[in-house]
């Protein structure tokens, strides 16, 4: 797991943009999603695996929420 979790900034079109506040929400299909917004503001969404989300929980770099 890295030390920060990044994301596309559609709005900016850029590639690795950092979250500030982020969550980790369970989807409906049982898959794992990162949602927060992003160093410049914008919203951002992003699917990770089961592994990477509870290790960021567990990390401090996202909150749980499911």
């Amino acid at each position: 797991m890295s030390e920060k979790l990044t994301g596309y900034d559609l709005k900016r079109k850029e590639k690795n943009v950092a979250f500030t506040e982020a969550s980790i929400v369970k989807t409906s299909r049982g898959g794992y999603m990162v949602k927060g917004i992003n160093t410049y503001g914008n919203k951002m969404n992003v699917m990770i695996s089961e592994a990477n989300a509870l290790a960021a929980i567990e990390n401090g770099l996202a909150t749980k929420g499911f």
